[in-house]
């Protein structure tokens, strides 16, 4: 039996949150060749091929595929009244069971920072996983020196929870990172188990 493929659409007061296509590379590739010196020094080490339509190309199978599975929920940030993009988030690492948790990350062009696009996107997809979801907990990190971002989690209601040393490779290097999460409220302690 086939089942209908639902498209994947969050929609924000400002913005349409929504899968990359192949369509949006020119608009990828324009955003992060400009934003560069803002999304670097945050970022894993960008492959040689980074702003390539080939590496764009495999960016969006591998879009399809997570969402397809139910693995991973990669968002392009679409400004409506324009239709620009701002920036992409992503809730990856979706495991069901007994965590019922994602990872978040997520980036901005230089431009668009700081202007609560990334919070009303972030809000956005949290509430979308805990209601549509069930997930029960999203976590993020970033590096501690990171004050936008750890900011930015803490006004979209994560909670610090504590140090990760040499999480990630950033910019090259292994960084320790700081680590938060949202946990759905009416999950708080509980299990379905009697």
């Amino acid at each position: 039996m086939l089942l209908a493929k639902r498209k994947l659409r969050i929609e924000t007061e400002r913005m349409t949150l929504r899968p990359p296509t192949h369509s949006d590379f020119r608009a990828w590739t324009t955003l992060r060749a400009g934003s560069a010196e803002h999304l670097t020094p945050w970022e894993p080490s960008w492959a040689q091929d980074h702003l390539t339509r080939k590496a764009f190309t495999n960016r969006v199978y591998w879009a399809q595929r997570s969402v397809a599975s139910g693995t991973a929920m990669p968002l392009f940030l679409i400004r409506r009244d324009d239709d620009t993009l701002l920036g992409a988030l992503t809730l990856d690492n979706i495991r069901r069971g007994p965590a019922q948790a994602g990872t978040l990350g997520y980036w901005t062009g230089a431009a668009f920072a700081r202007k609560g696009y990334m919070r009303e996107a972030i809000t956005a997809v949290v509430h979308h996983a805990f209601v549509r979801l069930d997930l029960s907990r999203i976590e993020a990190a970033c590096l501690p020196e990171n004050t936008a971002s750890r900011g930015l989690l803490e006004k979209c209601g994560f909670k610090y929870e504590g140090v990760a040393q040499s999480y990630l490779q950033i910019d090259g290097r292994w960084r320790t990172h700081v680590l938060y999460a949202a946990l759905r409220g009416d999950r708080r302690g509980k299990t379905d188990a009697g």
